[in-house]
């Protein structure tokens, strides 16, 4: 079912767009500071607002917060206006895993990555509902940007459905007539019997945990939460941005390595223009 606003009461509704709009003054951006797409109103509370940002990812923290311990941002309120979704939500004070972390003891860091683990397996405990496919929180589309296309993907019954979709209704290792052996493996290991999806975060990189000293603060930025294959956290986590890139070397400290999949996924990338 569609994703559903949060607290949007007409005058919350407006009250956050127009502090919004205001806020956006250039004559503000040192009282009223930004991370990417987040505005930051006080050391408590921030917006989170951008043509890509939806009330799935809303539902998504609202849902983790439900049913595990993991920190993630309080929701406050949560609405689409004109097409763009406003997210008001708590401020979580804690440092991007990305400052510091090359800087940091081996103690410290694997003290974190334990947590973080911690974290995941909790994730990997929540039961799929009954003929649970590919789809985000509310059973909607996924977002991902790394996808190719806009980014915006199903819902899909199955995992298989989605594997298709994701090779281009491709189902045989070959390509205008011209054969591509290394796609067998691929449609082989897409093919096979797969358990429910599992839910999943879907960007697990150190530019979205947040930390105090060695303790894990928060998680965020769950755009990409959604119900996938159990696979998918890994791979997705392990291919960086390249701002990112030492974080490769920490994910299987705190991912099942799954070394099948990734090969999988490489090939998968090489010929379905993601990144």
């Amino acid at each position: 079912m569609p994703s559903q606003p949060i607290n949007d009461r007409l005058v919350v509704r407006w009250a956050v767009i127009i502090l919004y709009w205001l806020l956006s003054f250039r004559c503000f951006r040192r009282l009223f500071p930004r991370a990417g797409p987040v505005l930051f109103l006080s050391s408590r509370l921030c917006i989170k607002s951008t043509r890509s940002t939806s009330l799935a990812e809303a539902s998504a923290m609202r849902f983790i917060a439900a049913h595990t311990t993991i920190p993630v941002p309080k929701v406050h309120s949560a609405f689409e206006h004109q097409g763009i979704v406003y997210i008001v939500m708590e401020r979580i004070n804690g440092v991007m895993l990305a400052h510091g972390w090359l800087q940091r003891t081996p103690a410290s860091q694997s003290r974190i990555l334990e947590s973080l683990r911690g974290m995941v397996q909790q994730m990997r405990q929540i039961p799929a509902p009954a003929g649970c496919g590919v789809s985000n929180v509310d059973g909607g589309a996924i977002y991902d940007p790394r996808l190719p296309g806009s980014g915006v993907w199903g819902p899909f019954q199955t995992i298989h459905d989605f594997h298709r979709e994701l090779r281009a209704g491709v189902d045989e290792p070959e390509y205008a007539g011209t054969a591509i052996p290394e796609l067998g493996p691929l449609i082989a290991f897409h093919n096979q019997p797969w358990p429910y999806p599992v839910f999943s975060h879907g960007d697990l990189s150190s530019l979205n945990v947040l930390a105090d000293g060695d303790e894990v603060v928060g998680i965020v930025d769950w755009e990409t939460a959604a119900w996938m294959p159990p696979y998918w956290e890994y791979t997705s986590a392990w291919h960086v941005n390249p701002y990112n890139q030492f974080w490769q070397a920490e994910v299987d400290r705190f991912l099942e390595p799954l070394p099948e999949a990734l090969a999988m996924e490489i090939i998968r990338r090489k010929y379905h223009n993601d990144y």
